[in-house]
């Protein structure tokens, strides 16, 4: 059986700190694949600075063409909004389910807020956990701790975020070598982030 890592994300815009992560899971883990799900709208982040839904699937794609363990999934687009990762566990299980085995990515920084989740106990149940580190500020709640279902992996810690390119590139500055050289073209062809 395929062993497939969901890797969630707004992906707002992908920039080379989620490719780094996302093939570093796949290499340094017993994952197959690992599947890039594009996120239309977070339960906990307003939708008012996301790129339109295609836009951001089309960087993803264009990020990942020349990985061929890494997938774009807009399999979130088809669910109703907002959306929360155990309906998209569901809906995978219901169309997969024989096929793939499905684990999440999440860094630690989410796992540390991974109890206030809807249903996460289900989720912890069913599902592996692999957690890439982060510098974040809080504590790992005790019951995740030493969890046989939660994976640590030593991956680099990246300190690159999408909010930090965004910003950066309306006020003009030069962020390429934080993108994957197609993303930039498309960033730049389609003019997005600009004041």
């Amino acid at each position: 059986m395929k062993k497939v890592g969901l890797y969630f994300g707004t992906f707002n815009p992908i920039h080379i700190g989620h490719l780094v992560i996302a093939n570093h899971m796949v290499e340094f883990s017993n994952l197959d694949e690992v599947w890039l799900v594009i996120t239309p709208q977070s339960p906990f982040k307003t939708k008012k600075t996301l790129l339109d839904d295609n836009h951001r699937y089309q960087m993803v794609f264009e990020a990942t063409a020349e990985y061929p363990k890494l997938k774009p999934s807009k399999i979130e687009f088809e669910l109703e909004q907002p959306n929360y990762t155990i309906n998209t566990l569901v809906h995978l299980e219901e169309n997969y389910g024989r096929e793939i085995q499905f684990s999440l990515l999440m860094g630690e920084d989410n796992l540390k807020g991974f109890h206030k989740w809807k249903n996460y106990e289900a989720i912890l149940e069913n599902y592996s956990i692999y957690v890439y580190p982060r510098i974040a500020a809080g504590k790992v709640d005790h019951q995740f701790k030493n969890h046989p279902k939660i994976h640590k992996v030593e991956a680099p810690i990246m300190q690159i975020s999408s909010t930090f390119i965004r910003k950066q590139h309306a006020a003009g500055k030069n962020i390429r070598p934080m993108l994957p050289e197609a993303v930039y073209r498309y960033m730049d062809e389609m003019n997005f982030y600009r004041p």
